[in-house]
């Protein structure tokens, strides 16, 4: 039994067809076939029943995925270890940022990335921080910065800002410098829709206290709630960011809330489970001195 064996046998169990492993594996049909005979030969069981529409795994099959998994996926790490003790970092790595984010940081991060990692490379993943999220547990990004992600034994973050949110208002609106909780019950509300970060601090701040707001609409996204302030349609509460945003963000009215102050935080996020290669704690390290706070 071999890691060409196992690999082999993962490929076809995954994909439940000799000829789809082989088309993944850039290998003939009758080289899969030969690795799995050789490995069914080994261990003395039968691993796969074959069907017309392919394979499906014996019980003796499923017990040894398991253990053929966790096998690959050492000579994985391995792999990527001795890699990593090259002198230059080389290799992909893939960073989330929510939008908002992206829009004054990517030009930046990548300018420093290649500066710093000239042997590497950096892909950008931008998306809502619910949708990061789900994409770091899973592991399609390596990297993220989140807003105030639901907690999880599975991710490892540390905080990298606290921003006051807002409210923001329509051109020509006059606001005071300051707005209880009670009076933002008055304002046509325009707020991102749940479960957004921004809209769960609201409604954490604001149930409670039994204060309903007059939602005209809910949005997917902060920049829609930003053009639809610009627009007239109504207020938001935004944090200062957001801001950047904005056609004409220096013309949007705005005001401090509260008290209590509405404050949303950036962390840093990680995967709990999976150890950081050397390329990915460099890029971690450039993530933690970039400037959140305004254009870039």
């Amino acid at each position: 039994m071999d890691l060409r064996q196992l690999e082999s046998f993962a490929t076809v169990a995954d994909s439940g067809s000799v000829s789809r492993a082989a088309t993944a594996l850039h290998l003939s049909q009758p080289s899969i076939s030969r690795q799995l005979g050789l490995l069914e030969a080994d261990l003395g069981q039968r691993l796969f029943e074959r069907h017309g529409r392919g394979v499906r795994l014996t019980p003796a099959g499923q017990a040894l995925l398991v253990h053929a998994r966790t096998l690959l996926e050492g000579a994985r790490q391995a792999r990527r270890q001795l890699m990593d003790m090259n002198e230059e970092p080389s290799g992909r790595v893939v960073v989330g940022l929510p939008h908002r984010v992206a829009t004054g940081l990517c030009v930046p991060l990548v300018e420093r990335f290649r500066q710093q990692l000239p042997n590497a490379m950096i892909s950008i993943s931008e998306g809502l921080s619910l949708s990061l999220r789900e994409d770091l547990i899973q592991g399609r990004i390596d990297l993220a910065l989140l807003f105030d992600p639901a907690p999880t034994p599975l991710i490892v973050s540390e905080p990298l800002m606290r921003e006051r949110l807002l409210l923001v208002a329509p051109h020509g609106t006059r606001l005071k410098p300051r707005v209880s909780l009670a009076e933002l019950a008055q304002m046509p509300m325009i707020l991102p829709s749940a479960p957004n970060p921004i809209r769960s601090l609201v409604d954490a701040v604001l149930l409670p206290r039994r204060i309903g707001l007059q939602i005209v609409a809910e949005v997917g996204a902060v920049h829609s709630a930003i053009a639809l302030v610009e627009h007239g349609v109504g207020c938001s509460i935004l944090p200062q960011s957001a801001l950047l945003m904005a056609q004409q963000a220096e013309r949007l009215p705005t005001a401090l809330i509260g008290p209590p102050a509405l404050w949303n935080r950036l962390v840093l996020a990680m995967p709990a489970a999976r150890p950081l290669s050397r390329l990915q704690q460099t890029t971690a390290a450039l993530l933690r001195q970039m400037d959140f706070r305004g254009p870039n």
